[in-house]
């Protein structure tokens, strides 16, 4: 059994190191911040011993110029019959800046940007680009709990998804932005708010009232039913290209109500179809403001 290889890889501050302890709890073994050097001779150890079959490690910019040539590391070991997944990620400038100024620690360009944060932030994304282009599987966590963040990655790989394409169903809250991992991206805010009524302000696209509510109007059906139509166009095609993973995002206002109950009724049509299905609603937690 050849073993499951997870690269992770991604901005620094972005949330690498809480990704491979998540690995590490479901199960790989995990080393970080590898020289990029020895990413080939780990693999060859790890194919000669049986008791691993999956590993994770995470290499980046601390590697130095050797990490700016891993497109081709990476290439070579999947000619080799390697069974390699990439997983970047990712956080917007601003969330980084913020997330160094509490740590207090220095980002690892911060010389080579003469002490300037923003200068040293831009030329990472530039040096990372290539990787974010060929990564498997992308997460941008600026707007995710730690909780969420975990739940995605366990969501991602508990069950070997190297298998065939994960299929992640969210919900959101526009209010709190657009995730930029999303591969499709439906705005329900169309549709009448349960916000509005007063038994089902506190209550959430969970409960089967807001459910039942939100799906009694016919804007509702016939928006679900062409969204069913889409998707399942759609899946087979994702599929045929190889795709291994795909986000359809839903959102309405504050991403309690009908994102929520459209995330988890698209979750069910696509379950039902005997495909790998996740979901997971961003901002359910969020106070309602």
């Amino acid at each position: 059994m050849k073993t499951e290889f997870v690269i992770v890889t991604g901005i620094s501050g972005s949330g690498k190191s809480c990704a491979v302890n998540v690995l590490e709890d479901i199960g790989y073994y995990c080393i970080d911040n590898m020289p990029p050097l020895l990413i080939e001779k780990f693999a060859e150890i790890c194919e000669k011993n049986d008791e691993i079959n999956k590993a994770a490690i995470v290499t980046d910019i601390r590697g130095g110029t050797l990490f700016l040539n891993m497109n081709e590391s990476i290439e070579q070991l999947k000619n080799r019959g390697l069974n390699i997944k990439v997983l970047f990620v990712d956080a917007n400038p601003a969330v980084i800046k913020r997330r160094y100024k509490e740590t207090r620690r220095p980002h690892p360009l911060f010389d080579l940007a003469n002490g300037d944060i923003d200068k040293a932030i831009e030329a990472e994304a530039a040096m990372l680009e290539p990787m974010r282009s060929i990564a498997d599987y992308y997460i941008d966590t600026s707007l995710m709990s730690t909780a969420t963040f975990k739940e995605n990655i366990i969501n991602i790989f508990l069950d070997n998804p190297s298998d065939s394409m994960t299929i992640s169903c969210m919900s959101f809250g526009f209010k709190y932005g657009v995730p930029n991992e999303a591969d499709l991206v439906f705005d329900v805010r169309c549709l009448p708010n349960p916000f509005y009524i007063p038994e089902l302000k506190t209550k959430t696209g969970m409960d089967k009232e807001v459910r039942d509510y939100v799906m009694q109007f016919d804007s509702s059906k016939t928006l679900l039913d062409k969204l069913y139509e889409l998707i399942d166009f759609l899946i087979p095609q994702y599929l045929h290209e190889g795709k291994s993973q795909l986000v359809i995002a839903f959102g309405c206002t504050g991403g309690k109500h009908r994102s929520i109950t459209f995330a988890q009724m698209m979750y069910d049509h696509i379950k039902d179809g005997g495909f790998k299905v996740r979901v997971l609603h961003r901002d359910l937690d969020k106070k309602n403001k």
